[in-house]
């Protein structure tokens, strides 16, 4: 595997709201990149967003003219498979958390890829061993789990499988700082670090609401003022989509324990529609 300095190309497959972010920063760390996606309005919704974050940041005076320019020449987007991965030297996958799509995805590009190219999913919750297992040669899978939104927050999560080497631990750890970011490395288990602490919190906010002891406003205020959080469990919920909780909470629900069951409330919702910022309404109206 090259050093994490010496990767010139790297493919980050789903445009969606993970992957459109990733992509930002990987080009604004200096590094081509090809962003991949069945659906070719997704892609130019995703072009359309990097563009408006990093005009925003220009406007902010965050990121300068030049950088903004440069950043979108290294971006390019396609619906074509074969010619996202081609000589690519790492692959950041974000497609919809579904286990038996990312271990199709792994699948195929284990067997397009040779072995020096580092695969990392964007996971926040399923078993990165059970996707590695997919992939030829799957001691060179890793997770690398960003967090929303990409270009703003500094963590990622660099997630060690049984499978993976010490080389692809280390260079997820380095491109991960290259990348502006700061990394920490987990072990391999359901919700890792950050979603299984941050998924506790908004369950029980969500309960909270259920059981009527505060408007939503006001358990965010509770713990962005009582306790610093940056932003409010329910509100970073809406960020998130209720679906997407609703579904990292039926996993551990299952793998973890009963503590990790969804609220009524948060089921009613999904069915309802109401999934947060992307569909306009959850906790809160967008």
């Amino acid at each position: 595997m090259k050093d994490a300095s010496e990767i010139e190309t790297a493919t980050v497959i789903g445009g969606g709201t993970m992957g459109h972010g990733i992509a930002q920063v990987l080009a604004m760390s200096g590094i081509a990149v090809r962003l991949y996606d069945v659906a070719d309005e997704v892609l130019d919704g995703a072009l359309a967003k990097v563009r408006a974050n990093l005009d925003k940041g220009v406007e902010k005076g965050k990121v300068e003219a030049s950088q903004r320019d440069a950043a979108l020449e290294r971006l390019s987007t396609t619906s074509d498979f074969a010619a996202a991965i081609e000589g690519t030297d790492v692959v950041i996958e974000a497609v919809p958390e579904k286990i038996d799509l990312k271990r199709e995805l792994f699948g195929r590009l284990g067997e397009a890829l040779g072995p020096d190219v580092l695969l990392a999913t964007n996971t926040s919750s399923l078993v990165v061993g059970e996707i590695a297992a997919a992939a030829r040669h799957p001691e060179r899978v890793t997770g690398m789990h960003f967090f929303n939104p990409v270009h703003i927050m500094k963590l990622v999560e660099v997630v060690r499988a049984e499978q993976s080497s010490g080389e692809a631990v280390a260079l997820s750890m380095e491109l991960a700082r290259r990348m502006g970011k700061e990394p920490i490395a987990v072990k391999d288990s359901p919700g890792f670090a950050s979603s299984r602490l941050g998924l506790v919190i908004g369950l029980e906010a969500i309960r909270m609401v259920e059981d009527g002891v505060a408007s939503a406003e006001d358990i965010d205020k509770a713990m962005t003022l009582g306790y610093g959080f940056p932003m409010g469990p329910l509100r970073l919920t809406d960020l998130v989509g209720l679906d997407v909780r609703l579904s990292i909470a039926e996993y551990l629900s299952r793998e973890i324990g009963a503590h990790f069951d969804p609220p009524a409330l948060l089921r009613q919702k999904v069915q309802r529609g109401e999934l947060g910022k992307k569909s306009g309404r959850g906790f809160y109206d967008w």
